[in-house]
């Protein structure tokens, strides 16, 4: 069974600048989804690799640092580059 660290998913969310509901749109998962992978609300449900492989896309970062397997890093911390995008887009 796979677990995310609840404090690497908001602390990620949060360097990036994103809210839950720009972070379940980026990856694909309700914001509820979201408010429980970081520990705001029980957990129902199971954790799938396609789910941590969205996730950990839409932070920027690899799926074994939001597993823990990885220690965050700064580079991890850095807001990465917005990317441009259309007004129809966000």
């Amino acid at each position: 069974m796979l677990t995310i660290l609840p404090e690497r998913v908001q602390e990620l969310r949060r360097a990036r600048g994103l809210g839950r509901s720009k972070l379940a749109k980026l990856s694909g998962v309700t914001e509820r989804q979201v408010a429980r992978l970081e520990g705001a609300l029980p957990w129902k449900g199971e954790l799938t690799p396609g789910m941590v492989q969205r996730i950990a896309a839409a932070l920027q970062v690899q799926p074994e640092t939001l597993l823990g397997d990885q220690p965050l890093t700064e580079f991890d911390m850095a807001a990465p580059p917005q990317a441009s995008s259309c007004s129809c887009c966000n």
